[in-house]
């Protein structure tokens, strides 16, 4: 469903931020996008849902490539960034019939959605105010909804979790689990490791720019807490750390 290939990007100023970075998510994985601050993930995730030019290398999404047919992709995913920037002067029900028109839901599919997903976060009493009303966990909730309107095949997200409460939080497992379930994929940054390790059944590990170890889960935990084999990886010291390295998809 995503599969990056070689994937280079160096900002002005000579900062390579991701090098020769290559990964695979296919359908119904549900993976989990691990390194420090400032290792690659968000500059991967931007240039993955074509918001941001690379270097070299390429994105394929559902087997199109970004490059050559950028809205085609974008037809085919939702993106939710750490902190969405929505249009505070309109109201929820407003910003969600605008995000489905863009992606041509009808009305009658739009009208479900809507009364579903919102329905699952508890906003659909809030949708008729204006977005500048809403709370930043509000916020999150809409873009969560209006993310999952036009029912994408692969849901890319940085650092999901971050200002939901633990109610919403359980309800955005569940629906990932759902899409994947239907064929879907999910990719996602987090900072949350033991959420990782329950939630994804593959994880991806980075370290400044670059693919350290990716793959299932239990095996490339090997019975270890993923923080426990996270902190070897990006440490890079240690015999442990030495046969992590190797693990790779």
């Amino acid at each position: 469903m995503l599969r990056i290939e070689h994937l280079t990007k160096t900002y002005p100023g000579g900062k390579t931020a991701v090098r020769d970075l290559s990964l695979h998510v296919c359908p119904g994985d549900i993976t989990g996008f691990i390194g420090h601050n400032g290792a690659g993930k968000t500059t991967t995730i931007k240039a993955a849902v074509g918001i941001l030019e690379f270097d070299e290398g390429e994105i394929f999404i559902d087997g199109i490539p970004m490059r050559q047919d950028p809205l085609a992709c974008k037809q085919k995913l939702a993106y939710i960034p750490d902190n969405p920037d929505l249009y505070p002067y309109l109201t929820g029900i407003q910003y969600l019939n605008f995000v489905a028109d863009l992606f041509g839901v009808s009305a009658r599919d739009r009208s479900a959605r809507v009364e579903r997903y919102a329905g699952a976060f508890g906003i659909t009493g809030v949708l008729g105010d204006m977005i500048s009303s809403y709370s930043h966990g509000m916020r999150q909730k809409l873009a969560v909804t209006a993310a999952l309107v036009h029912e994408p095949r692969l849901l890319v997200l940085d650092e999901p979790f971050v200002g939901l409460d633990p109610e919403a939080v359980v309800t955005l497992k569940g629906l990932m689990h759902e899409l994947c379930a239907a064929g879907a994929a999910v990719f996602f940054s987090t900072h949350v490791l033991d959420v990782a390790e329950r939630l994804c059944n593959k994880v991806v590990i980075i370290k400044q720019g670059r693919l350290v170890t990716a793959g299932e889960t239990a095996a490339l935990t090997g019975g270890k807490p993923l923080e426990e084999v996270f902190m070897e990886v990006v440490r890079g010291d240690g015999a442990d750390s030495a046969s992590v390295k190797t693990r790779s998809v």
